[in-house]
């Protein structure tokens, strides 16, 4: 009677020095099942007497655990970090701006994760969002980003860097992804958010002005063989540790959830304000006065003349009731 083969108990993780987990008791099992693979066919059927047919079921039945999304996220980082910030220097011709774009994609690429991981290209989808930050025209607006930088030793590469510059944003990218990284026209057209034939037209016109500028760049394979050197030669500073990245994308998460927050209580505060100090009824503003013409103007009494004044005394110093108010004196 065939037993069913039972998964061993998962193997606690350690923590790497960068902070990433790995498992070391799972990789030293792997080395051991390899050697142990290695030893004589007899030793193995003494130990397993149900064959290598035992071992398959086990091995389908127990298949290899799978990443974290943090291991995930730092092997995409491994694999695509350094080619995208020499891609990213050609764009822009800057070393830092490069750098600071690839670790923004990245950044947001930490907050998407769950959006990012189960797309088609990872890499693609982190490449698209560098290249949207790294091109974007509120840079000009920074003081550090105003003075150019030293450019290339060589002056070839001075003369095809200037030359890349020189064409306009949509047409520069769209030469570096298709002569650049060999990507295809149908691909770069959705990256570049474009139309087929209309990036067609920007990559012959972009490979038009090349050539005009640099004749032995006529070539398309000579111009990515160029384009390969040239972002291969620069002593590009690499972006931060993986684990940095995704600290630095948590903490912006948090301020910006922060800000929302104080802007949505002031908001409320300032409606709650609002609607205790505004008037609840209409009231309609007085007109203004006009002069009337042949009506005489108001005005009081004036002042009393003497016999008035005495009239006035002999009246308050009589009785004030009685019939002496109502029947007149005759004298």
């Amino acid at each position: 009677m065939t037993q069913t083969p039972s998964c061993p108990p998962p193997l606690p993780e350690a923590e790497a020095e960068d902070g990433t987990e790995v498992n070391t008791e799972a990789e030293n099992q792997t080395e051991n099942k390899a050697g142990s693979k290695a030893g004589s066919n007899a030793e193995n059927q003494s130990e397993n007497p149900d064959g290598p047919e035992a071992e398959a079921d086990l091995e389908l039945a127990c298949p290899a655990p799978a990443l974290t999304p943090g291991q995930a996220f730092d092997a995409l980082y491994a694999f695509a970090a350094p080619a995208l910030v020499r891609q990213t220097y050609l764009l822009t011709g800057r070393r830092e701006l490069a750098r600071e774009s690839v670790e923004r994609a990245f950044q947001l690429a930490w907050q998407r994760w769950p959006e990012v991981a189960v797309d088609r290209d990872p890499a693609g989808w982190v490449r698209a969002a560098a290249y949207e930050y790294a091109m974007s025209p509120w840079h000009r607006l920074r003081l550090r980003h105003r003075a150019p930088e030293p450019p290339p030793a060589a002056l070839d590469d001075r003369r095809l860097l200037s030359v890349l510059l020189s064409l306009p944003p949509a047409y520069r990218r769209t030469v570096l992804l298709y002569d650049g990284l060999g990507i295809g026209l149908p691909e770069t057209a959705a990256e570049t958010e474009a139309s087929t034939p209309a990036t067609a037209g920007r990559l012959l016109h972009a490979r038009e002005v090349v050539a005009a500028r640099v004749p032995e760049l006529a070539d398309p394979g000579e111009l990515r063989l160029r384009l390969t050197e040239l972002g291969s030669k620069e002593s590009l500073r690499t972006a931060a540790k993986p684990v940095v990245v995704r600290s630095g994308s948590e903490r912006r998460a948090r301020r910006w959830t922060r800000a929302a927050i104080a802007f949505t209580v002031l908001l409320i505060g300032s409606t709650a304000f609002t609607l205790r100090t505004a008037p609840d009824h209409y009231e309609a503003p007085q007109a203004p006065a006009a002069t009337i013409s042949g009506v005489p103007p108001r005005s009081g009494p004036g002042p009393l003349s003497e016999e008035e004044q005495e009239v006035r005394v002999k009246l308050r110093s009589t009785f004030q009731n009685g019939p002496e108010r109502l029947r007149p004196e005759l004298r």
